[in-house]
């Protein structure tokens, strides 16, 4: 019995064309959920995680020095009676490189800024701030990201500005970029 070459031809093509729907059903599928994570209905600033802590007494916390010779920092260390930043950062972080410069820049203005090492190393710790520049006056060694998770912080790096009484009235999540700067200044202002 002798088929047609066009039919078989033609029953060999829509056998490929059966076994291609499913992968390009999957992938239109994938596409869409892909999108709707990404650009549903938020914008990438709004899927970062704040800290249900702001207008509340910092948490207590006491640290040891990330570094020998070095203060290490307490919840007591940050109601001074005066503003102060508490920034969270790590060496191993890239974008807290880009955030040093204004940083220092916030220090050469006065700024009073403490500091949280988040599962580092004092030996990269140290490195990290002889490259880069130490604005801090405290930095506390938060080897299991135990005070970051008690202050609701969701990465590095982050900054606090926290009033005189200990209270967070303030959150920068991600790094300080130049125009920044008078955001923070700002902050720093209103919690006098």
């Amino acid at each position: 019995m002798s088929t047609d070459p066009a039919i078989e031809k033609q029953t060999a093509a829509m056998k490929r064309f059966i076994l291609w729907v499913p992968l390009v059903i999957a992938a239109i599928f994938f596409g869409f959920f892909g999108y709707a994570l990404y650009f549903g209905n938020s914008s990438p600033q709004q899927r970062a995680i704040e800290s249900q802590l702001i207008g509340q007494p910092m948490p207590e916390f006491a640290l040891e020095p990330s570094l020998p010779g070095r203060p290490g920092l307490s919840s007591a260390d940050l109601a001074t009676g005066e503003p102060r930043l508490l920034n969270f950062f790590a060496s191993w972080c890239v974008p807290c490189i880009a955030e040093a410069p204004q940083l220092m820049q916030l220090r050469d203005a006065g700024v009073a800024i403490d500091a949280v090492a988040v599962r580092d190393r004092p030996e990269d710790v140290y490195a990290f701030l002889q490259r880069w520049g130490d604005p801090y006056e405290r930095i506390g060694a938060d080897t299991q990201s135990e005070a970051q998770l008690a202050l609701g912080s969701s990465g590095v790096p982050e900054t606090f500005v926290v009033d005189g009484d200990g209270v967070i009235v303030h959150q920068h999540i991600g790094d300080i970029r130049p125009e920044h700067v008078p955001e923070i200044l700002a902050a720093l202002e209103n919690a006098r």
